[in-house]
């Protein structure tokens, strides 16, 4: 994740966070709704196969490119498919952690946005495991492919969907690795700013080709969870800014009001030191001496100016000065070539 980024600035130098507990609960209590309800969509076998019988005939009626393509390529090398499946089986759920816990510390606004985007999706595609079953391509025999996970590892379902007690093996529409995949990589565009960002597109394009090299997916699934994402985000906008915690949770994890400039009128209100009250006028303490009073006990002082009277010849003359007054020999022309010392 890029240094290089920026976030729009709101009544502050940094948006506020959303309460730390209250995501932590929110998140982790989504989560296990969302596991019970696949749970509560299992067990509906013949309508799961009926459901991918369906499936895979309407991608050959629309001429969709055939799985076995996929992992015809994975199949050509022992460690590209294992790498296929480790990458199937451990980078869904760290990605879209890593990605919310970058959002929430650097971008406030973006992860409230980019989770509630991944709450609509994942209810939306709840909504549908629920009622249309479906089992993935490498549990229909039409489709013949291999299911790479239990021939080459490693897996995370069971060997028979039957006695899946962790995960339902017939919820694969739509398809959640592709969504949330591509949810990460939009969430982290709309975040950062480097040149280098599309290149979070690799993401869902690699998680495209890993879970249709594996049989894990048609698709279709990956279709529909494109479309379920793109109507999300055409209702779930930026927020503007984040609104305080109130109520229990402000008491729980207080969130720092933004800081705002002063109101202007605060600055008539406060005096400076370099204005005076208009009641303080200046006024002389008794028995001071004035200004007067100051130079009347001056002595006299002498200054010495030389005056010349005509052109080619100078002569000194000294003049005392007591006090002003005005000149009353007049000077014919006088050039004065001194300054007083």
């Amino acid at each position: 994740m890029n240094g290089n980024t920026q976030e729009p600035r709101q009544h502050g130098q940094h948006a506020a966070r959303p309460p730390l507990i209250r995501e932590l609960l929110l998140v982790v209590g989504l989560f296990l709704v969302y596991k019970l309800g696949r749970q509560l969509a299992n067990g509906h076998t013949a309508e799961a196969f009926h459901n991918a019988d369906r499936v895979w005939s309407f991608e050959r009626a629309a001429h969709l490119p055939g799985e076995g393509a996929v992992q015809d390529v994975l199949l050509s090398s022992d460690t590209l498919v294992h790498a296929a499946n480790v990458y199937y089986a451990s980078v869904h759920f760290p990605a879209t952690i890593a990605l919310l816990v970058f959002l929430y510390l650097r971008r406030p606004r973006h992860y409230l946005w980019t989770r509630r985007a991944l709450a609509a999706l994942t209810a939306a595609a709840l909504v549908l495991h629920l009622t249309f079953p479906l089992a993935p391509p490498r549990l229909l025999a039409a489709t013949h492919l291999v299911d790479t996970a239990q021939v080459y590892g490693p897996s995370v379902y069971a060997a028979k969907p039957a006695t899946d007690t962790m995960a339902n093996q017939f919820a694969a529409m739509p398809s959640l690795h592709f969504g949330w995949a591509l949810m990460v990589a939009i969430g982290l565009i709309a975040a950062v700013r480097s040149r280098w960002r599309w290149l979070w597109l690799l993401h869902p394009l690699v998680t495209l080709l890993v879970i249709v090299g594996t049989a894990n997916h048609y698709w279709l699934d990956t279709i529909v969870a494109t479309l379920l994402l793109g109507a999300a985000l055409a209702v779930i906008r930026l927020p503007r800014s984040i609104e305080p915690a109130t109520g229990f949770w402000r008491h729980l994890f207080p969130v720092p009001a933004p800081a705002t400039a002063p109101h202007i009128a605060d600055f008539h209100a406060t005096p400076t030191p370099w204005t005076t009250p208009a009641a303080a006028t200046l006024r002389t303490p008794p028995g001071s001496l004035t200004v007067a009073d100051v130079l009347d006990a001056a002595p006299p002082r002498h200054i010495p100016v030389q005056v010349s009277r005509t052109p080619g010849s100078t002569s000194a003359v000294t003049s005392a000065v007591t006090s002003p007054q005005p000149v009353t020999q007049p000077l014919a022309h006088p050039v004065v070539t001194g300054a007083a010392r």
